[in-house]
């Protein structure tokens, strides 16, 4: 029988006293312990699946900590954290208090960047290296192992760009298995299969043009020749690329065959991989399922209408109009500004464009909404997905900022409805024709009608732009909320013994505000409470503030969201609950007034 290996290993400095011959009984090791953890606990299977053997190859050769390596993402780095003397708390990944489900500097001195958006790999890697040749540090190696999908991005290729003119000591290892979440799309893509395929000739190589020592594609899964190929590019000085073919989900048949649903499955079988289904009987719907038909259902009626939607259309839903109207339906790949840009383009000329963004990656193309969207005043409807605290993703994917960002641009028009009903509303509203862009912002995961498919969908109403709601009458406080964070104020405050004294409004325009409503309420009220599922700073309750200073109210004003700090990772509600958001502190705290 067979001694476990990856019990023994607590760090690359352990793996490297094994003989070569030894490795691949390593990676079968590797492959099962995170299939059998990610199966109970959840996460991101298919990527690190993928590159089982890469990770064991690239800490067996170079000597990390010292030589520096970095994940692009970071999908792919469960094996690396589990090598990285994470092997023991790894049942506690992307868990509250936990370890993250991606690389992070503070958490270990083998993660040396921290990532959670792509295609940053290379320009970090590059800036290291370059650091390095002015500390004297020669020897060093520099490795920034990035995805086809992550390598398409504009930012990647102004890092390849300034790496060529560079002798910087940079290894780019390009990942190549044709998927990133979706499958990879566009003309790299296309460029990529062909040299798989041997139809590029070698002097039309697109990489050795921009002047790296390019080698391969050789198999991401053949331990020997992965090993063979990083020694003979560890004494190679200057910048140098290679090219890895692997397949995402490998050694699970399910997760290779399947390679966009065992992406992050769920809980699932380890022994068989069939994942565990959830009844989704008499559950609402996902946010982002209501977009995604709403808008296929508009689209039907208006032939002007697009969608577009950087890399997410699964994610995102875009994918139902994706599948039925191909062409008004587009998949740009992970390329946020062009994709802000290429709607501005297509509003000019009369189009009705719905631009899905995660709202933590609309971050990536803010100059473009500025410049390109709002100074023009064109009426690009932003899509924001994800919005809010979205769980065990963390820091890097929080949706917490894009109301204090977007709220100080001129001409943008900011919504968060705060039920399924309230975002088909807004959807049909904006395709009637605006005056302004819109940024219509909602959380990820389920809403709050469970019959909402039967009862409300296509039933459309003409939302009046600016305008706020009370749901509840009240005698001395006043509750304001803004989006699907109302949900809970009106939970608590079913639960409140003094529930008669407070009022609640919804906002659902934070941008413009409901001016003659606000007035009534610092009027009628003694005191104010903001609640919103974003940054408390430069927030909804901000703007609050901002309007009784102008208009000289000195009522007390309460902001209730998401402290000046970054939230880490856990369920939705763990973090609520910290953020003291959650309906049992709401309706604590409202009790007392």
């Amino acid at each position: 029988m067979k001694s476990n290996l990856l019990s023994n290993i607590s760090n690359p400095a352990d793996l490297r006293l094994l003989d070569e011959t030894q490795l691949p009984q390593l990676a079968k090791e590797l492959r099962d312990f995170i299939i059998d953890i990610v199966s109970v606990k959840e996460g991101h299977l298919g990527a690190s699946l993928g590159v089982v053997e890469l990770t064991i190859a690239l800490h067996y050769v170079f000597n990390t900590p010292d030589d520096l390596l970095v994940w692009d993402v970071g999908h792919q780095a469960y094996g690396h954290k589990i090598l990285t003397e994470r092997r023991e708390n790894f049942d506690t990944n992307r868990q509250l208090g936990g370890i993250s489900g991606f690389p992070k500097r503070s958490e270990s001195i083998y993660d040396t960047f921290g990532v959670g958006h792509s295609s940053t790999s290379i320009s970090a890697a590059l800036g290291m290296a370059i650091a390095s040749q002015l500390k004297g540090e020669t020897n060093k190696q520099h490795i920034a192992v990035i995805g086809d999908a992550s390598i398409a991005s504009g930012m990647a290729f102004e890092g390849l760009n300034h790496a060529g003119v560079t002798d910087a000591n940079l290894l780019v290892i390009l990942n190549d298995n044709a998927i990133g979440i979706d499958p990879s799309v566009g003309a790299l893509k296309k460029y990529l299969t062909a040299v798989k395929e041997g139809k590029n000739p070698k002097k039309n190589n697109m990489i050795k043009s921009l002047n790296f020592d390019y080698s391969g594609p050789i198999d991401g899964h053949d331990l020997p020749t992965l090993i063979k190929e990083l020694n003979r590019l560890k004494n190679i000085k200057g910048p140098k690329f290679l090219h890895i073919v692997t397949t995402k989900g490998k050694g699970l048949q399910q997760a290779e065959e399947n390679q966009v649903k065992y992406h992050a499955p769920g809980k699932f079988d380890a022994s068989t991989g069939e994942i565990h289904l959830k009844s989704e009987e008499n559950l609402p719907p996902k946010y982002q399922d209501v977009f995604g038909l709403t808008i296929l259902d508009l689209a039907r009626k208006n032939k002007k209408i697009i969608g577009i939607t950087p890399a997410m259309p699964s994610g995102s839903s875009l994918k139902f109009m994706m599948d039925e109207i191909p062409e008004r339906a587009f998949d740009v790949g992970i390329a946020e500004q062009h994709a802000v840009t290429l709607a501005a383009g297509m509003a000019t000329q009369g189009m009705i464009v719905y631009c899905n963004i995660y709202s933590t990656f609309l971050q990536r193309a803010y100059d473009q909404v500025i410049h390109d969207v709002a100074l023009q005043n064109l009426p690009v409807i932003f899509c924001l997905d994800r919005a809010g605290l979205v769980g065990e993703d963390g820091a890097t994917h929080h949706g917490v900022y894009d109301i204090a960002y977007l709220r100080c641009i001129p001409n943008l028009i900011i919504y968060a409805p705060i039920n399924e009903i309230a975002l088909q509303n807004i959807l049909y509203t904006a395709q009637s024709g605006l005056d302004h862009p819109i940024a219509i912002r909602y959380p990820r995961g389920r809403g709050v009608l469970p019959r909402w498919e039967v009862e409300n969908f296509g039933h459309y109403e003409n939302v009046k732009i600016g305008q706020a709601n009370c749901l509840k009458k009240g005698t001395k406080t006043a509750v304001l909320s803004t989006g699907t964070i109302g949900n809970n104020v009106i939970d608590a405050l079913n639960e409140c013994s003094n529930a008669d004294a407070i009022a609640h409004y919804d906002f659902p325009f934070i941008k413009p505000l409901d001016i003659n409503l606000l007035k009534e309420i610092f009027t009628t009220f003694d005191t104010i409470f903001t609640i919103e599922d974003g940054t408390i700073n430069g927030g909804f309750g901000s703007s609050i503030l901002e309007f009784a200073a102008s208009n000289n109210f000195s009522n007390p004003v309460k902001i209730l969201g998401i402290p000046d700090t970054f939230i880490e990772h856990g369920t939705v509600l763990q973090l609520q609950q910290l953020c003291k958001i959650d309906v049992k502190n709401l309706s604590k705290l409202f009790s007392n007034h």
